[in-house]
Formats: C-alpha cells, structure tokens, sequence
C-alpha cells in the first residue's frame, strides 16, 4: 500500500494540471468579472486634467451613454491602446472620458500632447481614490456606463479594433436603442 502512494500522487497532480489546462481553454484569464455591471457606477466628481479647477461628475453625465477609459502616462499596455481610441474614439456615438489614473498633470499633458487626444473630456484621479469605487485594478480598464448611471460594461487591458467591432459596439448600439 505504501509502495502505491507515490504513484496515487502523481496521478493527482497529473489531473489537477489537466483540469488547469482544461479551465485555461474553457476560460479567458484575462477576464474579471466586475460585481459592478448592472449597478449603479459610483458617485465621482473629478477635477479635468487641463483645468483643475472645473469638474466632472457622474450627475453631469447622466441623460447620455459615456465610455470612460482608465489611462496614464506611465503604463505601456496603454501605448499599445492609444492608437485604437485615436482611430475609433469619433466613431463610436458616446462621449469617451479619459481617465488619468495616479499620474502627475503634466506627465499626463505631455502624453497626450506627443500622442494626441482622442477623448472628449479628461479628467484625473492623482490619488486614485475615485478608482477604489470602480474597483480599477490597473490600467487601461474600460467602462460603459448608460444614461441613467449604470454601469454596463467593463473591459480590463487594451481595446483591439477586433473587441470594439465585436464587444463594444454593440453594447453602444443596444444602450442608444434603450435611449429615450
């Protein structure tokens, strides 16, 4: 029996590295479920990048469809995003907010400024309070949020010309069909 128990314990880290594998190809593990799709998003009011002294909060939003999109001067997956949002920002019908996360101003400016703005409005979360309450776990992360307030959908990593054709834009063009 005791000559038996190497071999039982290979067969069982055998099928828990087959079921790993199994789960892998089954599963996106990219893909986090938000516990905050289909509630409202959180109460914000956050100063714009270009001027701190004018804001913006989620009362001045509602009545229209918003796509928020964590970004910051410092995180290279957002490099590879950013030409896709210069591409696609105009064409897809909802104001697209920037969202500078834990990022000096200027940084930020001067990020913008080398690599052009695709958003309609920026606004910065320096100390990454706000982001807490979206449950932001780095960036770029995404977030469509409909007309009364609630959040939609969410995207964690880069947006691919493939996920706005195939994720995003549907969902844009469901939420202005509900639109009074």
């Amino acid at each position: 029996m005791t000559r038996s128990l190497p071999l039982v314990g290979f067969l069982l880290l055998v099928a828990l590295f087959g079921f790993g594998i199994w789960w892998n190809t089954q599963h996106d593990p990219r893909e986090v479920p938000s516990p905050l799709i289909g509630k409202p998003a959180p109460a914000f009011a956050l100063p714009h990048l270009d001027d701190p002294s004018r804001t913006l909060s989620k009362a001045s939003m509602l009545g229209r469809p918003y796509l928020v999109n964590v970004f910051a001067s410092w995180c290279i997956a957002c490099g590879d995003e950013h030409p896709v949002l210069m591409a696609y920002a105009h064409k897809l019908g909802v104001p697209l907010v920037g969202y500078d996360y834990k990022d000096e101003p200027a940084d930020a400016k001067a990020w913008l400024a080398r690599h052009g703005n695709p958003y309609d409005m920026v606004v910065a979360d320096h100390e990454g309070r706000t982001a807490i309450d979206f449950g932001v776990y780095g960036a770029p992360e995404s977030f469509l949020i409909d007309a009364k307030g609630v959040i939609r959908y969410k995207h964690i990593g880069p947006f691919t010309p493939e996920v706005i054709e195939r994720e995003l834009k549907p969902r844009i063009a469901e939420l202005q069909r509900e639109a009074p």
